[in-house]
């Protein structure tokens, strides 16, 4: 573990993998469940070039790098606090060889990175349309939850621009949004190809959804069976605590 600078209200959060951790600071944006189960879900063959868009602190791509074999992580992040702190998270774990931080637009990310060239992409985008008196607020809390800076559609656009023949892209969104996400990826050539919803208690609705899709794959979607995170007690059910602490 290399020493870094910490700066004032920031912290280093365990990762719970291969020692790894991540500084974070509570006034921005902290990773949530959401991005530790989207690093379960998504794959990468040894070899595989990631590149995860809107990246924040770095989390999917270290956990990643601690969970596969992938030759090489990028993480593209827009807010330039965001990804200074990741990269200073890469250092920490003294995986600079391993994983980049770019700062860029992610609607300019087919212009960034050259087109074909990633076997898999990874994203916890914003979950909510713009509206509701969001239009203005750009804090880093905003910008991660609302589609201010970015949308579903640039998501999929350039990710089938960036994603080799048969590439897969990994989205964890919310449940509301499944009609918006599968139509736009077909929209781009991305074909949905396994679908999987999040509950937090058996027999509760929906709170995650998580998807994979295939850069002109063959139409057939695969809906696995539900992934329940608490047990009745509130603790978490074996498949998640194999998901974080394995």
């Amino acid at each position: 573990m290399k020493n870094v600078e910490i700066k004032e209200f920031e912290r280093v959060d365990d990762l719970h993998r291969n020692g790894y951790m991540l500084i974070q600071d509570p006034k921005r944006f902290c990773f949530g469940v959401d991005a530790v189960l989207l690093s379960g879900f998504a794959k990468a063959a040894k070899g595989d070039r990631v590149l995860d868009l809107g990246t924040g602190t770095g989390v999917i791509p270290i956990l990643m790098e601690a969970k596969t074999n992938a030759a090489h992580f990028i993480g593209l992040e827009i807010q330039e606090e965001s990804a200074q702190m990741a990269q200073r998270s890469v250092a920490l774990n003294g995986l600079e060889d391993k994983i980049d931080i770019v700062c860029g637009d992610i609607k300019e990310a087919d212009k960034i990175f050259k087109a074909a060239s990633f076997d898999v992409i990874t994203t916890n985008p914003p979950y909510m349309n713009t509206g509701g008196g969001i239009q203005n607020d750009f804090s880093p809390k905003a910008i991660a939850r609302h589609e201010v800076l970015c949308t579903l559609d640039d998501i999929a656009r350039v990710s089938s621009r960036l994603l080799k023949f048969g590439g897969k892209l990994y989205m964890v969104h919310r449940p509301h949004r499944i009609t918006d996400i599968l139509c736009t990826l077909r929209q781009y050539k991305l074909e949905p190809k396994v679908i999987r919803f999040v509950h937090s208690y058996q027999g509760k609705e929906p709170v995650m959804v998580l998807v994979e899709a295939a850069r002109s794959g063959k139409p057939m979607t695969k809906v696995l069976p539900p992934l329940i995170v608490y047990n009745e007690d509130g603790s978490y059910t074996d498949e998640i605590i194999e998901i974080y602490y394995k």
